[in-house]
């Protein structure tokens, strides 16, 4: 009789934990009340998502190869739901054009997309990635993105609308398809200004943290921490505006394929005139590295080249880049700084080392540096930066001490941008605080039972 007690009190709190309530069907589109899935489930995900499905924070979700949400489809995802990639299939997650992925995680709740591999084991490119396709457009006919090489992207909608990602962290993505050819953590193409992108963290990426093809999409608060190859990557004539981005480098890991930089933008591949040229704005986005010898394959914190008109304002870069700290290369791109095509106002740079081919390359200091731009090169230790503002052993004291120049020394931002004058990414507000992890190495996101 005692057992029987037992089991039957356990059975009642069962019940009052679990009950049943109406949701949308993890699999398809029902309008019926259903039973919750028992906490703790693993739900594999392959194949092609043809219906309006709800991801839910009571279970985990598996990707399993290429994942597609299939055109005219919202993927919703709760607030605090964990996405895992199988590394052996390649777990990749695609947002076809005209499909929506709605992620709107919270600040206690953020959503994460990682590695299935146990705290302690996980490593850059343990799964594939995510990957967001829209219709807005590109400068390069016919274009299929980079990573899956088989969907096609862009059109003629700027405004297109792909969703939101809010409170999202992508950790360990960027698996090599193929040799030397990997997904970015986070990719999009031609996805357009409709779209919400903020608060998202890309943690140890095998390739770059996040890319650009094309597209108009805006975002604000980005991180990048610890990737691989470049943090923003900006291609066929992207042309968004990107506000608060913090770019934190491991010195010891780069790119062996190629090389590593902080920003790296092409109009395209061959330097052409194509159009829309890519003429993204950037504002109050720091890049640091962390103390210690740089890895010789990395190069330079921005590397603008190939025709591309970006332009970078109110940004702090610091490290020991070995190159260069701001590298303008080739002829055409030069020019496009020298008519103002590219701006660079309200910007530092207080870079460590020697760099072999100077602090600024492909132009003068002269040029880069005028007084009304309110650029500047200085030394670390002027900045008043918090100690740990680096650091890579835990959190980085991200805002700047009090009577910092940066808090006050950036220009006068272009429209389309939150007024400020701050230069880098932090002011006054610690807005990685809560939803950012500087630790998923360690992070526990084994299933609750």
């Amino acid at each position: 009789m005692k057992n029987t007690g037992k089991l039957l009190s356990l059975l009642m709190l069962g019940l009052t934990m679990f009950g049943s309530f109406s949701c949308t069907n993890d699999d398809e589109e029902d309008d019926d009340d259903i039973i919750v899935t028992p906490v703790g489930e693993m739900k594999t995900i392959s194949g092609r998502i043809t219906a309006n499905t709800t991801w839910s924070a009571s279970n985990q979700y598996l990707l399993s190869g290429f994942v597609y949400v299939e055109s005219g489809v919202t993927l919703n995802i709760e607030p605090g739901t964990i996405i895992k990639g199988d590394g052996v299939q390649k777990g990749s997650l695609i947002v076809l054009p005209g499909a929506k992925i709605v992620a709107v995680g919270t600040p206690d709740k953020p959503i994460i997309f990682t590695s299935n591999k146990p705290a302690g084991q996980r490593k850059a490119g343990d799964w594939g990635g995510l990957i967001i396709l829209g219709k807005a457009p590109v400068n390069k006919p016919d274009a299929v993105i980079e990573g899956e090489n088989q969907s096609k992207f862009g059109g003629t909608d700027a405004a297109d609308n792909s969703g939101q990602l809010k409170y999202v962290r992508i950790e360990f993505a960027g698996i090599a398809y193929e040799t030397d050819k990997e997904i970015n953590g986070l990719t999009f193409g031609g996805v357009g200004s409709g779209t919400e992108v903020d608060y998202v963290q890309v943690s140890y990426s095998g390739d770059d943290s996040y890319e650009w093809f094309g597209g108009a999409v805006n975002a604000k608060h980005l991180i990048a921490y610890r990737g691989l190859d470049d943090d923003f990557d900006t291609d066929n004539g992207f042309s968004g505006n990107i506000q608060y981005g913090f770019i934190l480098r491991d010195p010891a890991v780069a790119d062996q394929a190629g090389d590593s930089n902080g920003f790296e933008s092409d109009n395209d591949a061959a330097g052409s005139p194509a159009t829309p040229q890519t003429s993204a704005k950037f504002a109050n986005v720091t890049i640091a590295m962390a103390s210690g010898t740089p890895n010789a394959k990395f190069a330079s914190a921005m590397r603008i080249r190939r025709n591309s008109a970006i332009s970078v304002y109110n940004t702090l870069v610091t490290g020991e880049w070995p190159r260069s700290a701001v590298r303008i290369q080739d002829e055409t791109t030069i020019a496009n700084f020298t008519t103002g095509k590219i701006k660079m106002d309200g910007n530092t740079v207080a870079i460590t080392g020697t760099p072999k081919e100077g602090v600024i390359e492909g132009t003068t200091l002269a040029l880069f540096a005028p007084a009304a731009s309110k650029n500047k090169v200085a030394a670390v230790a002027d900045l008043k930066l918090s100690t740990g503002y680096n650091s890579i052993t835990a959190k980085p004291g991200l805002l700047p001490t009090t009577g910092s120049a940066l808090l006050t020394g950036g220009a006068t931002l272009p429209a389309g941008f939150e007024a400020n004058t701050v230069v880098g990414a932090f002011g006054t507000t610690d807005w990685t605080d809560k939803w950012a992890n500087w630790d998923p190495q360690n992070a526990n996101y084994e299933i609750v039972k």
